[in-house]
């Protein structure tokens, strides 16, 4: 178990307004946690060091819409800013954002409502909460069986049953038990979760509601990003709404905490170390968080897009629900950003296509040269895999992954080369540094893609080798899928490399 003190680290210095002179003794006084510890602690995340800068992303989505002119611009003018990974604004790009502003987001383009879909974003948020009733109705034993006929899997990223994590929960002989929203987006080309709990928060709070009930937990934290202070609010006020409509346990006590600019904190053990006041570091597995999680206790963990799924699996079946898609189970929310004239969230069976997708999202700017269809640790496809189901088994296949479903489009005036320079410089400011084989390998991919673009036609000559390491010796998915990019892009666009050497 932990010391529950140290919990207060992060929360004190967000408080204090970050890390300003006298803050990190100030918390040490407080929480009795070492001063070099807490200054450790809050160096790690960007909206903790660095909390009044303006932002502007340097994504891909971004990138593509000219954030580099917009980044030049600023420079120029002396106007400070920090350039920042992906923002989760994809829809907007190029996008910034003030954390001292209201930064309002935009309107979405969704997928018209519709009862053959289980989250259905433009459909009416309401606080019927029949797949809570039909939960207490019919016992846990039932629930987890109806989410193993689901099929229902993590629309996190990792794709994993969702029945494994919640029977896991259930079997300990624990009886401290945790329930924890991963609701911290912040795969670059994905902006779905965000959506979720803004158009449909209480479908949210019912599948939280949900799961706490059934794994017998009695407390509930929802990790939100922290530069998503209107998805946060809108998240509190569903679940202040439903308490006072009595629909909610009385014995589950709601706790909402803001995530502080550390896109590894997606990593579910990574959420948990920042939970308990540390660096946002993966941990080794086993053990898992369904034995031991959230101070040591069995934890499960789950993304938005998930808990958002258990509502309609529980009141119209989960026979209903396997049936919705095409070739896994399910309906799934694809972002669709980069050179398209209608970026947004859709929901669609699960297995369908690119081709489709650029048809709701009202085709392409231009030419189509490649895509991204998972974010950035899915790599790049070329425009002749168009037609290849997006899921997680047949993206796999081809060397790919559905990941978050982040799917950034790049029309023919796209530099690959430039393009995979983007996502290499996302995964080397975004590593932990935990591990060598990720926090060296990050660095030398993006030295040697420099290298090359400034010239040398040897830079990439040992990149395999470097990839391999991170891949074999990385402990999460950042550091093992950190060269996909770069490694997809020569695989596919190998006349753009060559074409370079050649000059």
């Amino acid at each position: 178990m932990t010391d529950r003190r140290r919990e207060e680290v992060l929360i004190r210095i967000e408080h204090a307004g970050g890390l300003t002179a006298g803050v990190s003794n100030d918390v040490h006084v407080g929480t009795g946690v070492a001063e070099a510890d807490v200054y450790g602690v809050a160096t790690f995340y960007s909206l903790l060091k660095h909390p009044n800068e303006v932002r502007v992303c340097q994504g891909l989505s971004c990138h593509l819409a000219g954030s580099g002119e917009k980044i030049d611009a600023l420079s120029a003018a002396d106007t400070p800013f920090l350039a920042a990974a992906c923002l989760g604004r994809c829809d907007e790009a190029p996008a910034s954002w003030d954390p001292r502003g209201k930064n309002s987001l935009p309107d979405v383009h969704l997928t018209a409502a519709s009862d053959d879909l289980s989250i259905n974003l433009a459909g009416v948020d309401s606080l019927s909460y029949t797949g809570l009733t039909a939960a207490r109705d019919n016992g846990a034993d039932w629930v987890i069986d109806e989410l193993e006929v689901s099929g229902v899997t993590g629309r996190g990223g990792a794709g994993f049953p969702a029945h494994i994590k919640w029977r896991g929960v259930a079997n300990q002989s624990v009886t401290e038990r945790y329930v924890v929203l991963n609701a911290d987006e912040g795969e670059p080309g994905t902006f779905k979760d965000r959506e979720v709990i803004l158009k449909r928060p209480h479908l949210v709070v019912e599948g939280l509601a949900i799961a706490a009930h059934t794994l017998e937990a009695h407390d509930i934290y929802c990790y939100v990003r922290g530069e998503f202070g209107a998805v946060r609010d809108a998240l509190k006020a569903a679940v202040e709404e439903a308490t006072a409509a009595g629909l909610l346990d009385d014995d589950v006590a709601w706790h909402f905490v803001d995530g502080h600019g550390a896109y590894i904190c997606g990593e579910e053990t990574a959420l948990l170390e920042s939970l308990e006041g540390r660096r946002g570091m993966p941990r080794m597995k086993p053990p898992f968080p369904v034995e031991a999680g959230f101070r040591g206790a069995p934890t499960l963990i789950q993304n938005v897009e998930t808990i958002a799924t258990i509502p309609a699996i529980l009141a119209r079946g989960g026979t209903w629900f396997r049936k919705l898609g095409r070739t896994e189970p399910g309906t799934k929310l694809y972002c669709v950003s980069g050179h398209v004239p209608r970026p947004g969230v859709y929901e669609a069976p699960m297995g369908i296509s690119m081709a489709e997708l650029l048809d709701m999202a009202g085709g392409v700017t231009g030419t189509l040269k490649a895509f991204s269809p998972g974010g950035a640790s899915s790599g790049f496809l070329p425009a002749s895999m168009i037609n290849v189901a997006l899921d997680f088994g047949s993206l796999q296949k081809v060397g790919s992954m559905l990941g978050s479903a982040g799917g950034v489009v790049l029309n023919a005036t796209v530099d690959m080369v430039e393009a995979a320079l983007v996502q290499a410089v996302f995964f080397e400011d975004e590593s932990c540094g935990q591990c060598a084989p990720c926090r060296i390998g990050t660095q030398l991919v993006r030295q040697a893609l420099e290298r090359f673009r400034r010239g040398d036609a040897d830079a990439l000559e040992h990149i395999d080798d470097i990839a391999w390491g991170m891949q074999e010796g990385s402990i999460c998915g950042l550091g093992q899928a950190a060269a996909l990019p770069l490694l997809s892009a020569m695989k596919y666009f190998p006349d753009e490399f060559q074409s370079r050497v050649s000059s």
